[in-house]
């Protein structure tokens, strides 16, 4: 089966967890053994909030038992990443397209086209290229969406962004949705900084069940918000 039409018809299925797909072929849903593998990118000019709550998100998923493992990826190799609030954060692995099962590519710095942020990833072409050709799900956060917008993910399809940065992706060819987060099936979506929170839990919630995902909320006192629109 397709990829695209494949993880739009389990994003919502009966277990509520979503089967994966790698080199080409459905996979059973996570387990301990074969965990969902969450990588969280980061890169100078990051907004803490951006990555830090899907970090928050996955990171306390998997100590809850949930089969998954989250990982921070720095997008130019290992190395120190200096965030937007100047927050210093030591990564340790670089970025490796196949080495995931779900990319979070978090915003930051958007209104500073000079500095550090999301444009200095849009102009590298090469990592563009790699974006592009990547088979895990993408999960774009805040201005993180315009990154995958530059990597042609978003151009004829629903999705949505900080709401600072919509009118450009509109521009770049994005059906923009107004909701918190926008599932597409194979990209995902969210608005402003904060509604991190919303997307990691809703892509749990595909992977590993609303049960689980609600427990977790629970632990997180934290209750999402706004729309979840869906394929």
């Amino acid at each position: 089966m397709e990829r695209r039409t494949f993880l739009r018809a389990s994003a919502l299925s009966a277990g509520g967890a979503g089967a994966l797909l790698a080199a080409g072929h459905a996979e059973a849903a996570p387990t301990a053994d074969r965990p969902l593998r969450v990588h969280v990118l980061l890169f100078d000019g990051v907004e803490e909030q951006d990555f830090a709550a899907p970090v928050d998100v996955f990171g306390l998923a998997g100590k809850m038992g949930g089969a998954v493992r989250t990982t921070l990826v720095n997008a130019t190799g290992p190395g120190t990443v200096t965030c937007a609030y100047g927050t210093r954060v030591e990564v340790a692995e670089g970025w490796s397209p196949r080495a995931a099962d779900v990319l979070v590519v978090p915003g930051g710095g958007y209104t500073d086209r000079a500095g550090p942020g999301v444009h200095r990833l849009i102009a590298d072409r090469a990592f563009l290229r790699r974006l592009a050709d990547s088979r895990a799900l993408p999960v774009g956060i805040c201005t993180g969406v315009m990154v995958l917008s530059a990597a042609g993910l978003t151009r004829g399809r629903p999705a949505t962004t900080h709401h600072g940065a919509k009118a450009d992706l509109k521009a770049q060819g994005a059906d923009v949705v107004d909701a918190r987060v926008v599932d597409d099936g194979t990209l995902v979506t969210a608005g402003g900084i904060t509604s991190g929170l919303d997307a990691s839990l809703w892509v749990l919630e595909r992977f590993l069940g609303a049960k689980f995902t609600q427990r977790v909320e629970t632990v997180l006192e934290y209750e999402r918000r706004g729309t979840v629109w869906r394929a």
